[in-house]
């Protein structure tokens, strides 16, 4: 029997491939289905080499080999790809079809909308850039819109009288910014000062104090004048305060036959503004105060002013217009108007300020004492704000602040600032 059992040489077939071979017989036979093992029920006797059918043990299989397994090996899944549906030619041809539809719908559609009519052109230009908006320029005098070259315009200042024989003044309406005070004997004066605007007849001009000297260096300001007191011709001199004094330039000056000295000297804006250049002073750095737009009230409760600065014949008197929400001035019981146009003069703003006032030791001149703080009485929009004035020294600004300490706004447009000497000196009625 062992003598019938023949070991395999190596010269055989491929191991692998008989085992395989064998593999797959052994499962053609119908008891091999059986869990069970099939050499149980035979008798060893009944063996026989052939029977046996000795075979060696199969070598290991390779693992990517499924047929070496007797079970299934679970291989890896594979990445999926995106593969086209199995469809009919059939459907492909409808498929197809549905489509070229569409792509033609949509390609007639492009072309319906650049192709409209000349009746309704469709532009698809982008819409050119807006221009950019025109810079705005403001007077910092007065806070009102101007040309750009106005804006840069310098502020002349003009001393102009009041006395009964120098009326009616020439110019004053036109001005941005008034101060009125009295100059000697109980006679106001005014400084008057101007940016944008250019009156071509401005007078009576007179003779200049050191008070409105005062108030005029923080506007840095050329002063107009003829003349003036001991102190405040020197302070000029000394400070080296901008001088348009008419005794050096009386070319800039004329004096008109109608009227008698000294209440005859006249000039224009533009003859002051051709000696600012010829000084070389073409521009004002001055700190401007804060401007506001009109908010007047439905409901006045300042119509009336009257302040008590000297006598009948200078004391000022306003009366609140609504329609153009500002003050008309009057005095002596008469309206205060421009001897050229008889327009009256107008303000937005009037401001009374208590400044304590005093004799000069010659005993004809008034001694102001303007620098530091006191009262002020501020009416606008047909309204008051009683606050305080505030003005360190002679290069600061004046300026004008709530009891509270905020900053009060003016309207744009004048100011007319006259200067009392007490608090009961001031008057309104709405």
């Amino acid at each position: 029997m062992i003598d019938d059992f023949k070991a395999p040489s190596s010269s055989d077939t491929n191991p692998k491939q008989n085992n395989t071979e064998q593999i797959e017989r052994s499962y053609q036979q119908d008891d091999i289905s059986e869990l069970t093992d099939p050499l149980s029920s035979y008798d060893a006797s009944t063996f026989s080499t052939e029977a046996m059918n000795v075979r060696p043990a199969p070598e290991p299989h390779e693992p990517d080999s499924p047929k070496n397994d007797l079970k299934p090996s679970k291989q890896p899944e594979k990445t999926r790809r995106f593969k086209l549906p199995k469809l009919t030619r059939k459907q492909w041809l409808i498929f197809g079809g549905v489509a070229l539809l569409l792509t033609l719908s949509t390609g007639f559609l492009v072309w319906k909308v650049l192709n409209k009519p000349d009746s309704q052109p469709v532009v698809l230009e982008a819409k050119p850039p807006e221009p950019p908006k025109p810079k705005v320029f403001t007077s910092k005098l007065t806070g009102a819109k101007v040309s750009e070259a106005e804006s840069n315009l310098p502020v002349t200042a003009i001393m102009i009288e009041n006395s009964p024989d120098a009326r009616p003044q020439s110019g004053i309406k036109d001005a941005g910014v008034v101060f009125e005070a009295v100059a000697e004997g109980g006679i106001t004066r005014f400084l008057t000062l101007f940016q944008e605007a250019k009156p071509g007849y401005i007078g009576p001009i007179r003779s200049v104090r050191p008070y409105y000297l005062d108030w005029l260096v923080p506007f840095d300001a050329p002063v107009a004048h003829v003349g003036g007191s001991a102190e405040a011709l020197a302070q000029i001199r000394n400070e080296g305060i901008k001088d348009l004094d008419y005794g050096s330039n009386s070319d800039y000056y004329q004096r008109i036959n109608s009227r008698y000295a000294p209440h005859n000297v006249y000039t224009s804006r533009d003859r002051l503004l051709e000696l600012h250049t010829a000084k070389g002073w073409t521009k004002s750095d001055f700190t401007s105060w804060e401007r506001k737009s009109d908010n007047k009230t439905p409901t006045p409760t300042a119509k009336a002013l009257d302040f008590n600065i000297s006598s009948y014949l200078y004391n000022p008197h306003f009366d609140y217009i609504a329609e153009t929400n500002s003050y008309h001035r009057s005095q002596a019981g008469q309206p205060h108007v421009d001897e050229k146009t008889n327009a009256v003069i107008d303000a937005k703003v009037v401001i009374a300020i208590v400044v304590p006032k005093s004799l000069h030791p010659d005993g004809t001149h008034t001694i102001y004492a303007t620098h530091g703080s006191g009262k002020a009485y501020i009416f606008q929009d047909g309204t008051v704000t009683v606050g305080k004035w505030e003005k360190p020294e002679r290069k600061k600004q004046i300026i004008f602040k709530t009891n509270t300490g905020d900053t009060i706004k003016l309207d744009t447009g004048m100011v007319w600032v006259s200067v009392v000497g007490e608090e009961g000196a001031v008057k309104y009625t709405p």
